[in-house]
């Protein structure tokens, strides 16, 4: 942070190469408006996407993965890279808000997510589904990838699809508040607490 209270741009690259994916994010938490998401399944782009535009991240996912298996290493490593990228870019996570919280609607669907980047990994999901799939994702893997996000970025993530009927709309308001969630969890100001643990540590 500089004199004037004005902060520096945080940011972070992974890379993760196992025999099933080749992944490779970079991430940019602040005053960014790019994103760019080729991850081989197209619903997941659109997710990351929205994701990206909604938090106001700067995010670019690219994976190469076995989909001729199926899209579990994909959705997993993605979801494990992006969130070793929010815990790499957060640093000492000074000044930060800590805790964000965010209601989304899409239309007939309602999404709530809380999140408290505490250093500690939980994830509550609740949704429900009346279909296996959307496009070319299994709607299991959505639990899955934000399990896999909370336990790399080492947060405590709380999401609940609280109704709706289309599983499109359920699963793009989930996206959205996670991304309204952490946008405020993220946000740093020098009038809060240079530390907001009575830890001293995040």
């Amino acid at each position: 942070m500089s004199s004037s209270g004005d902060f520096d741009a945080r940011s972070a690259s992974v890379i993760r190469k196992t025999s099933e994916t080749s992944v490779r994010i970079e991430l940019r938490l602040d005053r960014a408006e790019t994103y760019k998401n080729e991850t081989g399944i197209g619903f997941l782009d659109h997710m990351l996407d929205l994701f990206a535009k909604h938090g106001g991240f700067g995010l670019q996912a690219f994976c190469d993965g076995d989909l001729h298996v199926d899209e579990h290493h994909t959705v997993e490593d993605v979801a494990i890279s992006l969130g070793d990228a929010f815990r790499d870019a957060l640093g000492d996570k000074t000044f930060i808000r800590r805790f964000g919280h965010a209601y989304v609607p899409m239309d007939d669907a309602l999404a709530r997510a809380t999140v408290d980047l505490s250093g500690r990994f939980y994830l509550h999901y609740q949704a429900d589904f009346d279909r296996d799939r959307v496009g070319d994702l299994s709607v299991e893997m959505v639990e899955h990838f934000w399990h896999a996000f909370a336990e790399h970025a080492r947060c405590n993530l709380h999401i609940e699809a609280l109704y709706g009927k289309n599983a499109h709309h359920k699963i793009e308001a989930i996206f959205k508040a996670v991304s309204r969630a952490l946008r405020d969890a993220v946000r740093r100001d020098p009038s809060f607490a240079r530390m907001p643990s009575t830890k001293g540590s995040l």
